[in-house]
């Protein structure tokens, strides 16, 4: 058992995701960060899709009141175990009535914390994943509270030595300025020429209004192109009928502040979507926080592609230097 001494900011149970129900309006929820959730469950030797907790911001304060195998992966929260730093991107191990605890956010904005295990709580939807808009999923459906106590499962393949560790070259660095890679949406073509132009030359600013369901962007106004609305559009030119929202869909409400939506959004609606963030970058678009700064980078679906499965191959890297480690 895990007891909460202080929740810390917003730190929610998390796994893989809720996949296969956005046709009925479900978001997957799920980690954000992909990569890191699933380099902490390697880390301790989980099944692929164990839940672990996300951490946004500021750090928790929990007491293990069992021994424990963990790892913390993700941005730079940098942990303590009872008052002494240890490192993150590595298999680590408590005690019985040891605590973990964290200093101020240096780098990025979440941390993944994976338990040897899995945190075990009812799966709603085949998956553990907090949706806190609509109370589902994790530990009654919400953020982590003072005073709760999480259990730790058995989804464990296999032991992972102590001391496990990523190599450096493969951790992620994270930065105050972000490029962030997207393919032009469904609706593109509703964006003057000079403002898609815009939409790729500027920096743009992550506003305070950053979430699990979407991050908001300051920059300057973007102008769509006139048209004779269609019935049921309304008379704003940045809407539409009805559209579905991808994960990572980009809209801009009145030409003014994009935002991306998220795995906490809603799954459609009446705005044009101009681009979405390709998947692998949705992981870098998690580490990103308020008043830092956004390039977006246009690519083709080739490229996307690409990328994805590059990341698919740095992990299953991962997965051999880690058993590797266990044969020495």
């Amino acid at each position: 058992m895990i007891k909460v001494k202080n929740p810390g900011l917003q730190t929610t149970v998390q796994d893989v995701g809720r996949i296969g129900h956005y046709e009925v309006g479900m978001p997957p929820s799920g980690a954000m960060d992909q990569f890191s959730y699933k380099v902490g469950n390697l880390l301790v030797g989980n099944d692929d899709g164990a839940a672990s907790l996300e951490i946004t911001y500021m750090g928790p304060v929990l007491e293990f009141e069992q021994d424990a195998v963990i790892a913390l992966t993700g941005g730079e929260i940098p942990p303590k175990i009872n008052g002494e730093s240890v490192p993150m991107w590595e298999t680590l191990s408590l005690k019985a009535g040891d605590t973990l605890s964290f200093d101020f956010v240096k780098g990025g904005a979440r941390v993944y914390l994976a338990v040897q295990g899995g945190i075990d709580v009812p799966p709603v939807m085949e998956s553990r994943s907090t949706y806190t808009l609509c109370g589902i999923g994790g530990l009654d459906g919400r953020a982590l509270q003072e005073g709760d106590e999480l259990k730790v499962g058995n989804d464990v393949i296999q032991q992972v030595k102590i001391g496990t560790r990523i190599p450096d070259g493969i951790i992620p660095k994270f930065s105050k300025e972000h490029e962030i890679r997207v393919i032009m949406g469904l609706c593109s073509y509703r964006l003057t020429e000079e403002s898609k132009e815009r939409f790729f030359s500027l920096d743009w600013t992550v506003t305070p209004e950053a979430n699990r369901v979407g991050y908001r962007f300051k920059g300057e106004r973007l102008n769509f192109v006139e048209r004779e609305q269609p019935f049921g559009a309304g008379s704003n030119p940045s809407n539409v009928v009805d559209l579905g929202y991808p994960i990572g869909s980009i809209q801009v409400p009145d030409g003014v502040e994009p935002i991306a939506l998220l795995n906490d959004a809603v799954t459609g609606g009446g705005y044009a979507t101009i681009a979405t963030i390709i998947s692998t970058d949705l992981n870098k678009m998690a580490q990103a926080k308020t008043n830092e700064k956004v390039r977006f980078i246009s690519v083709n679906i080739d490229e996307a592609l690409e990328a994805r499965k590059a990341e698919k191959d740095k992990i299953e890297q991962i997965r051999e230097q880690i058993q590797s480690q266990q044969e020495v």
